[in-house]
């Protein structure tokens, strides 16, 4: 029996326009490091059946800790372990408060994709892509910086499905699994665009989950705070489909399709499929009079230059 407790979270990030499943295992005041670097190991290696030797590890450059439990208790190469800083491998909550280091684990994609290992010069490319952090948060900061232990250390981590989901379906990009693939093929179909490599086509794929599950979580599009934010994400969906010349209302009709992916793990969406559509109906709706009404501002403007410019 499997003891982590695997909980999917949905998560946005407003600066890369990303909306993600996270899985995690949790830990308040109860077990440490040794047993969520094992339960890593045994979910990745036994439940899984990822190849070891496919994994790469990093740990913070003074948790001797960390590393020990790897090479000494669970036999992990110490060739493929990484001792990284505080940029990479230590998690903050902010400037003071709760905060530890942490241990990610990474797959590798294999030598014909371009890269490096974690820490080498080419360690940003996309050879080696992180698939779970372990976060072990054993400090408290001062506003001085200085770090006092926990007296309950607690464990954080996070496991990006998408990235798992990549892994196990023999994949290297997000958008090629088969969750993402079943939406953008809609989002071609609804805007004649083929090339289902298009940029555009994965960002809507991407929006209308974002767009999709806020609204069932209870956020509507406003002029401020999280509504405002939620708007530029449909926005942002809705230029992508003006840029494939869209002609007319197309993003709720990926709705339906959402829901025939996702509905069964997430019983509210079919439950406010109804409410969604609508609401990005009326969205669509409003921002093609925006348009309509900004370019014809624009080129009134444009008439009125002189020469070529």
């Amino acid at each position: 029996v499997i003891q982590v407790v695997m909980l999917a979270t949905r998560s946005y990030t407003a600066r890369h326009h990303t909306f993600f499943e996270m899985l995690g295992n949790f830990s308040f005041g109860d077990y440490f490091k040794r047993e969520a670097i094992h339960y890593a190991w045994e979910f990745l290696t036994e439940v899984l059946k990822l190849p070891p030797e496919k994994l790469w590890i990093t740990v913070h450059i003074d948790d001797d800790e960390a590393e020990d439990i790897w090479v000494n208790e669970i036999g992990f190469d110490k060739n493929r372990v990484t001792r990284l800083g505080g940029d990479d491998n230590f998690w903050t909550m902010g400037d003071t408060g709760p905060c530890g280091p942490c241990s990610e684990i990474f797959y590798d994609h294999g030598e014909s994709v371009p890269g490096g290992p974690p820490g080498s010069p080419d360690g940003d490319l996309d050879r080696y892509v992180e698939i779970w952090n372990l976060v072990f948060t054993q400090f408290d900061r001062s506003a001085d910086g200085t770090l006092t232990p926990l007296p309950k250390p607690c464990v954080d981590t996070g496991m990006g499905l998408e990235r798992l989901a990549a892994v196990l379906q023999g994949e290297h990009n997000n958008y090629d699994i088969d969750l993402f693939k079943t939406l953008v093929t809609r989002a071609g179909e609804l805007l004649n665009c083929l090339d289902y490599s298009n940029y555009s086509l994965r960002v809507i794929a991407d929006h209308i989950r974002s767009t999709s599950f806020l609204i069932a979580d209870g956020v509507l599009p406003a002029n401020a705070g999280r509504g405002y934010v939620m708007r530029r994400i449909i926005r942002r969906a809705l230029r992508h489909g003006h840029k494939l010349q869209s002609a007319g209302p197309f993003f709720h009709q990926m709705v339906a399709d959402l829901v025939d992916q996702m509905g069964e793990a997430y019983p509210i969406l079919p439950k406010t499929q109804a409410q969604i559509e609508k609401i990005l109906l009326k969205e669509e709706q409003q921002f093609e009079l925006t348009l309509d009404q900004g370019m014809k501002i624009l080129g009134e403007a444009i008439k009125e230059l002189d020469g070529n410019v």
